[in-house]
């Protein structure tokens, strides 16, 4: 395993759409930002838009991941969203600790639930979620990923999650998004060392679904957002919500849970599209209800 430090390089930011926050002196700060891909913008990329400081979660950044979250999850056109970042060489290096070396007990207690509005909100999309890492993510940048149904990397990223080194523990979801992807001695490792790793180990570990050459994550990402894209809305949500309540359950109540995805699915217009479609020797138009 290898520790890195993370380059202080930013990238040029680029235009706002949606979320803003404001900086220290009030004026107008496009934190992230929201495109939309295709002919009908069925992909929607969520873009970490704070490059001067490796997108650091700030309180205002936080807000604004809270907000974009929320206007996707509510908007049915979306078939898949693209979690990536403009910097070049970080995805997200966690918490402002700058930020939080300012803030008093009370300030952190009022702060914790904007924070967990951030990392819940891209945990808690309907749809599918692709995270696409270029550089570093540590602590909160790899929790945000984590919160995604899929992580794609590329050979040049780093990731971990060093809470402990610092005197707390990974709070965006970590201790169990990681421990449920990798295993509990698998994720107790990581976490208790507070190792920083390469994609490549990453991968082996299984934090990481695929790696790909350095600078192709956001490409890579998109091309297989595209393709989930393809498929029925409402079969994606459907797949997705009885994947993630039948997780930890045992069995029995897991086929259940199925079965009433599969009834919310099985009378909707998207099977009776497909089916017609697939008799047609056609391409779907989904009607996503």
């Amino acid at each position: 395993m290898t520790n890195s430090a993370a380059s202080t390089e930013t990238a040029p930011s680029t235009d706002p759409t949606e979320a803003q926050a404001t900086t220290a002196d009030d004026s107008p700060r496009p934190l992230v930002r929201i495109e939309r891909h295709g002919a009908e913008g069925h992909v929607a990329e969520l873009v970490l838009d704070r490059p001067e400081a490796m997108n650091a979660v700030s309180t205002a950044m936080a807000e604004a991941i809270g907000a974009a979250t929320a206007a996707l999850a509510a908007d049915p056109s979306v078939r898949c969203v693209v979690l990536t970042s403009s910097h070049q060489k970080a995805f997200c290096v966690g918490a402002d600790l700058k930020e939080r070396n300012t803030m008093t007990d009370a300030d952190l207690m009022a702060q914790r639930p904007v924070a967990r509005a951030a990392y819940g909100g891209v945990l808690a999309l309907p749809m599918p979620a692709v995270a696409a890492i270029d550089g570093f993510a540590f602590g909160g940048g790899l929790e945000l990923a984590l919160s995604c149904d899929l992580v794609v990397a590329g050979d040049g990223a780093v990731v971990g999650l060093p809470e402990v080194s610092v005197g707390v523990i990974p709070g965006g979801g970590g201790t169990q998004l990681l421990a449920r992807r990798i295993g509990w001695s698998r994720a107790a490792r990581l976490i208790f060392t507070a190792v920083k790793i390469p994609a490549t180990e990453a991968a082996a570990f299984g934090v990481i679904d695929e790696v790909v050459p350095a600078g192709t994550a956001r490409e890579r990402a998109l091309a297989l957002a595209t393709q989930i894209a393809a498929n029925s809305p409402v079969g994606l949500r459907s797949a997705k919500r009885a994947m993630r309540l039948g997780l930890d359950v045992d069995l029995a109540s897991g086929l259940e849970i199925e079965d009433a995805c599969w009834r919310a699915t099985a009378f909707s217009g998207d099977r009776a599209e497909g089916v017609a479609a697939f008799a047609e020797k056609r391409a779907p138009r989904w009607p996503g209800r």
